[in-house]
């Protein structure tokens, strides 16, 4: 079994996607239901959200800068670690994204093992 990095991608919920409180919680059933189906099929290894902004390190005199400032398209919004026997399988497991549902993305990576 391989583990895949799910990363997604979403532009609109930083230009468009301004949400009503109950609108909100809607969406976060749907993200709890289609996670909660991953993890009953034993496929989930983990899975956070991200903030739009943070630091960013950079070089070998580990400067500091605000950022990241990327294209929206570029900004990971959040990602799920999967485990599935091929990168098709893990395209299967994401199909089910409500990130989809606002025209957002799900790339799928599959993670290298270090022996």
């Amino acid at each position: 079994m391989e583990k895949f990095m799910l990363i997604f991608r979403n532009e609109a919920a930083l230009t468009e996607f301004r949400p009503s409180p109950e609108e909100m919680q809607a969406e976060m059933q749907k993200w709890n239901q289609w996670i909660g189906g991953l993890a009953a099929q034993g496929k989930l290894g983990g899975t956070d959200a991200l903030m739009p902004t943070g630091k960013v390190v950079t070089g070998r005199q580990n400067v500091v800068t605000d950022g990241p400032f990327i294209e929206g398209k570029e900004i990971v919004g959040g990602y799920a670690v999967v485990s599935a026997d091929t990168i098709d399988e893990a395209i299967v497991l994401a199909n089910g994204c409500p990130i989809y549902e606002v025209d957002g993305s799900v790339e799928v990576r599959q993670l290298v093992k270090f022996e």
